[in-house]
């Protein structure tokens, strides 16, 4: 059978954060963080992920980001799924998804049903859960800002003032104070603040994976958005003091949808038989059998998707690495009885179920390059003076 996996030669996303935090001379992590060599030693840091800057996305602009492009470096991946809640919780917890259990855009949890991980809501649709179902329990482990911030580093989460109290927030950037921003002016003086006082942060911009969903990555709007992106990082490295850090990355890639490679599943009645429910987004998704359809529901999509997706079992998605080398018992539960990966720039959409979503032009999840892989931008005050 054919079956993607995750580049393991590469470095992961979750290697960034204990990698800065030791050339911060913060050995928080046991045992030594794959492939990642950063200068040091180094006395203010910041990690900053741009929302969706794939690197063959960067790399195919770069004329657009001139700064970004000459501080390229390594290429990192993300491993499954290519997706915001899985990359924030890689870097908060230095874990791949199997662990820190934040296994899509949404997800069955043991008696709340599917939740939305980013409104921590019931997916499509529902109250906030934050009461009812504690972030910190869905997402137990200590996250880096919590273990660095128990080492004696000063530790900030600079990010939207909207985000501040958010279940996804809750879950895995715990830890470090929080510094809630506007506007990308005021996110590059915080964070030009923080490394300036010796601190670490971790610093969050989300506006260009908004516009790739939006217009498509490469749009005329996207990028126009990458060049106000390369002005925020050229500030903050000229800001940078002698012994400051700055690490730019990524959560995942995009891609443009197909028209003629969209799939909508809540019009398509055999790929609905036997399913009691249905979580991820377009290109990665969970699908939650009855009892004693598994096998049918498995088969069905196979021949139904033979050219659009990789349709796994859960035991097969397990096995082929796309959720980590370890995954907890508690998170198997979480993942699909059947797992979805869409090949090309194929979409599997639900026009009824979540028409937002359906409609948007721009889209990541799945495992290709172009979302899988980020790029490691790395700027020291040494090399900016």
């Amino acid at each position: 059978m054919d079956v993607s996996t995750p580049d393991a030669a590469l470095p992961h996303l979750a290697d960034v954060v204990p990698s800065v935090l030791a050339a911060m001379g913060a050995d928080t992590f046991d045992g030594p963080t794959a492939g990642i060599e950063l200068p040091s030693p180094v006395r203010g840091a910041c990690v900053l992920l741009v929302d969706g800057l794939g690197a063959e996305l960067l790399d195919a602009h770069a004329v657009d980001a001139p700064v970004m492009a000459g501080l390229r470096g390594q290429t990192l991946h993300v491993g499954f799924p290519a997706t915001t809640a899985a990359g924030l919780a890689a870097i908060g917890t230095g874990c791949r998804s199997g662990e820190h259990g934040m296994v899509g855009y949404s997800f069955r949890v043991p008696g709340a049903g599917v939740v939305n991980a980013l409104r921590w809501r019931p997916h499509p649709w529902g109250e906030d859960l934050r009461d009812t179902l504690s972030p910190e329990t869905v997402q137990p482990l200590p996250t880096t800002f919590q273990r660095a911030a128990d080492a004696g580093v000063a530790v900030s989460v600079v990010s939207g003032a909207e985000f501040a109290h958010s279940g996804l927030t809750r879950a895995v950037l715990r830890g470090g104070d929080y510094v809630g921003v506007h506007a990308i002016g005021d996110l590059g003086a915080a964070v030009a603040d923080v490394v300036a006082a010796g601190g670490f942060c971790w610093g969050y911009h989300s506006e260009l994976d908004l516009v790739g969903h939006l217009h498509g990555p490469g749009s005329r709007a996207w990028v126009m958005q990458l060049r106000q992106v390369d002005r925020l990082v050229e500030s903050i490295v000229e800001a940078l003091p002698r012994d400051g850090l700055l690490a730019v990355v990524a959560d995942h890639g995009m891609v443009t949808v197909d028209p003629g490679a969209v799939v909508d599943l809540d019009a398509c009645a055999p790929l609905l038989d036997g399913v009691d429910a249905i979580g991820g987004e377009p290109r990665a998704r969970h699908i939650y059998t009855s009892d004693g359809a598994a096998d049918a529901v498995l088969a069905a999509w196979r021949a139904i998707l033979a050219d659009t997706a990789w349709v796994l079992s859960r035991e097969e998605a397990i096995e082929a690495g796309w959720f980590g080398d370890r995954v907890r018992d508690d998170v198997r539960e979480r993942i699909g009885d059947i797992v979805a990966a869409a090949r090309g720039s194929a979409v599997l959409v639900r026009r009824n179920a979540e028409p937002m979503e359906s409609s948007l032009i721009g889209h990541h999840g799945s495992l290709t390059d172009a979302e899988q892989r980020i790029p490691l931008l790395i700027a020291t005050g040494l090399a900016s003076s």
